[in-house]
């Protein structure tokens, strides 16, 4: 028996296009994750979390923004 980590991925879409973030340490939680992109991406202060999905030999997060959105 083999024990594999699976690693984690954070996306969103910025500007009609997916920007993939790197786990910056897997001992954090997607809303600490969140949080630090933050600084980068202003857009993500108010994303929320979808999550987690395993597909790809990945855990995979998505932060979706409503900013810019009407309805």
């Amino acid at each position: 028996m083999q024990i594999v980590t699976l690693a984690r991925t954070f996306t969103f879409d910025n500007n009609g296009q997916s920007v993939k973030l790197s786990d910056i340490d897997p001992k954090l939680s997607p809303e600490a994750v969140i949080n630090f992109y933050a600084q980068t991406y202003p857009i993500l202060t108010t994303a929320k979390i979808e999550g987690p999905e395993i597909a790809d030999d990945e855990i995979k997060y998505k932060f979706v923004t409503t900013m810019g959105t009407k309805g």
